[in-house]
């Protein structure tokens, strides 16, 4: 559990996020977690890297509950985790979980020992942890002793194996040993991040061979925009086809004052395409072709999701069922009566050159023909007809 979100054990694959704000600045991060979470980011990870961002923790905690939003918090530590953990205990008491990067908590004596006050400080306030291992920030003195002994072997391999294989034995050596410091196994999480797909697939095929901690996926720096999305995307995809996964991240780098909750969207996406999870009605619209040169089915497939969208802010509570409707909104009669029909409710319009006149398909049955300058109007009042006939209110019994 993280702050009452189930983690592995069978549960679904949760979302999370990470604000890009300066935590001391306790409106700023209040205001963007709380956007973050009613994206659906279930659990919002910040940076804690200095007294002031350790001290502004409770605060930012208090503010967000005030306003009626609640969503654990994880502290990133990096370098200083041991002594903020230790010097501000408050900060330690808020988060629902740390995350600890084995290759950033110092070399030798000095690594061990901070190692084991964080480790210490999570069991004693029973807090799961995230054993957080980087590609970019690897425990330099294991990645040497690897590259030693692999130079040694009669069969050496190359860089880019070596480093995922020090990649799995940071994260498992390091979760093996916080066992041993007296944090029980359920409260260890474990991730590999990596830049590259198929090394990232490959390390946490190789991790889910070797252990049962829950895994937290995610490319990280993955990039901007539709390359980001693409990239974080089929990653993701491919290992939670395998079930392999327990919760998720997609590392999208915003433009300058971007969108930071469209890296939520994409995982909530994603889980949806994948038949893992459902969040929204899906809808189902052709692309348009030669024979779709009206927009008249764009305009409506649009207005459609869009009302959907804001009509599940409510369903979710009230009807939470309607997460599962599959709505379709189909440009012509090639495809359109048979994804319309395959909907548990759609329209097919007829295409190039014709005025707009829609059958309309409910669980396969064609039951009305819409036309006019209403037809939008009539097929969303036919919709929300839909929902409260076939999803029972919530507690109504049905």
């Amino acid at each position: 559990m993280v702050g009452g979100v189930a983690v592995g054990g069978g549960h679904p694959v949760v979302v999370q996020s990470m604000t890009n704000t300066d935590t001391a600045d306790v409106d700023g991060t209040v205001a963007q977690v709380a956007e973050l979470a009613e994206a659906g980011s279930e659990i919002v990870r910040v940076t804690v890297n200095t007294r002031e961002a350790a001290h502004a923790v409770p605060e930012i905690d208090e503010a967000l509950r005030a306003r009626g939003t609640v969503v654990p918090l994880v502290g990133d530590f990096h370098f200083t985790g041991h002594r903020l953990l230790s010097e501000v205990p408050d900060c330690a008491k808020t988060l629902a979980k740390y995350r600890i990067n084995p290759g950033n908590v110092g070399r030798g004596a000095r690594h061990d020992d901070n190692f084991a006050t964080m480790i210490e400080v999570a069991a004693s306030n029973d807090r799961p942890v995230r054993i957080g291992v980087n590609a970019g920030s690897l425990d330099s003195e294991l990645l040497d002793r690897l590259m030693d002994e692999n130079a040694a072997s009669d069969d050496p391999v190359d860089a880019a194996l070596l480093v995922r294989r020090a990649l799995v034995e940071s994260a498992l050596d390091s979760a093996r040993a916080a066992e041993e410091l007296g944090l029980p196994a359920d409260r260890i999480i474990v991730s590999c991040k990596v830049s590259r797909l198929p090394d990232m697939v490959a390390v946490y095929e190789e991790l889910a061979s070797r252990s049962e901690y829950p895994l937290h996926l995610g490319l990280t720096e993955a990039g901007v925009g539709a390359k980001g999305i693409v990239s974080s995307s089929a990653a993701l995809a491919i290992l939670l086809q395998q079930g392999i996964g327990d919760t998720i991240r997609a590392s999208l780098t915003p433009a300058p004052g971007g969108d930071r909750t469209l890296e939520v969207r994409v995982c909530r996406d994603l889980l949806q395409s994948l038949g893992i999870r459902s969040f929204r009605p899906q809808v189902t619209a052709c692309p348009g072709c030669g024979r779709t040169t009206s927009t008249v089915f764009q305009d409506l497939a649009v207005r459609i999701e869009a009302h959907l969208e804001e009509r599940m802010a409510v369903w979710k509570t009230e009807r939470p069922g309607a997460a599962e409707l599959n709505v379709a909104v189909m440009g012509c009669i090639v495809n359109g009566p048979g994804e319309s029909r395959a909907a548990n409710i759609g329209l097919s319009l007829p295409g190039t050159g014709e005025e707009p006149r829609a059958p309309v398909y409910v669980d396969g049955e064609k039951v009305a023909t819409l036309e006019g300058p209403a037809l939008a109007e009539d097929f969303i009042d036919m919709v929300e007809r839909y929902v409260v006939d076939n999803y029972p209110a919530s507690g109504s019994g049905r």
